[in-house]
């Protein structure tokens, strides 16, 4: 009976030194399945950011989309400019010598603004339009002789346009340089070889004649560096559009002031025939 006892007891101890191993092992996870948990909680955390930044892109996309259909509807309610027909008048010749110095009369735009102070009148043919020349940064003058235009640049490829009158034949010239001075109802000055060419043919020119309404260079002037030329306003804004002047880019009043409230000292200019 105790020999039973005993067989029983060692068995006992037996079976529970096996299973306590086992049980351990069952509870203590291996390195490699710890390393995969690893893995799998890395994974879990960049999918969570990877669909966090595609979140963010799609928000961004739609307030981009958002701002260029904004930004369309913008720029096609922009007013259009308007021309008026106007009745084709006769040729009439200058009245007087001024008067034939800074150009005979031409047909000019509408009325768009006020210089009633002045006693000017403030026309303007002035428009926004598209530009592709994009070696040209915005804040640029560019001038094309042919088409009797000048161009400001601005930005996102548009660009304001002004019609203008350029030098008569023989005063016209091309080149690049910068604005290198500005003056609110400048002094006329003529030129020295002015004064000199219009006194052979018997015409005496001031000279210096102060700024105003009557004065040649109009309500404003820009000096451009390194020539006898100016881009300046007129008192006879009915030359505009032809080949008149003795060289200087010649605007009508309205649309030299706003050029003028543009354009930077040192701003590129750039003149082609």
């Amino acid at each position: 009976m105790m020999n039973k006892l005993v067989v029983a007891v060692l068995f006992a101890l037996l079976s529970v030194s096996l299973v306590a191993p086992a049980a351990a092992a069952a509870t203590n996870p291996s390195a490699e399945e710890l390393l995969l948990i690893k893995k799998k909680k890395q994974l879990a955390a960049q999918q969570v950011s990877i669909d966090k930044q595609k979140a963010e892109l799609a928000l961004a996309d739609a307030k981009l989309k958002a701002a260029k259909l904004k930004a369309a509807k913008l720029k096609a309610a922009k007013a259009k400019p308007v021309t008026l027909a106007a009745k084709p008048r006769a040729k009439r010749e200058c009245g007087g010598f001024m008067q034939c110095l800074f150009g005979k009369p031409r047909r000019t735009g509408i009325a768009t603004a006020s210089l009633s102070s002045s006693g000017l009148r403030g026309r303007s043919m002035r428009r926004t339009v598209d530009w592709a020349e994009t070696k040209y940064p915005p804040g640029s003058l560019v001038v094309k002789t042919p088409e009797r235009a000048l161009y400001y640049v601005l930005p996102d490829g548009e660009a304001v346009r002004y019609a203008i009158g350029v030098g008569r034949e023989g005063f016209q010239w091309s080149g690049s340089s910068r604005i290198v001075a500005k003056k609110e109802w400048p002094t006329w000055t003529p030129p020295q070889t002015m004064i000199e060419r219009e006194a052979a043919k018997g015409h005496i020119l001031p000279a210096m004649m102060e700024g105003g309404p009557s004065n040649p260079l109009g309500a404003r002037a820009m000096y451009i560096g390194g020539t006898i030329y100016r881009v300046h306003g007129t008192n006879n804004e009915s030359s505009i559009g032809g080949a008149v002047s003795s060289g200087c880019i010649r605007m009508m009043n309205a649309d030299v002031v706003d050029l003028y409230d543009r354009v930077k000292i040192g701003s590129r200019i750039y003149v082609y025939q």
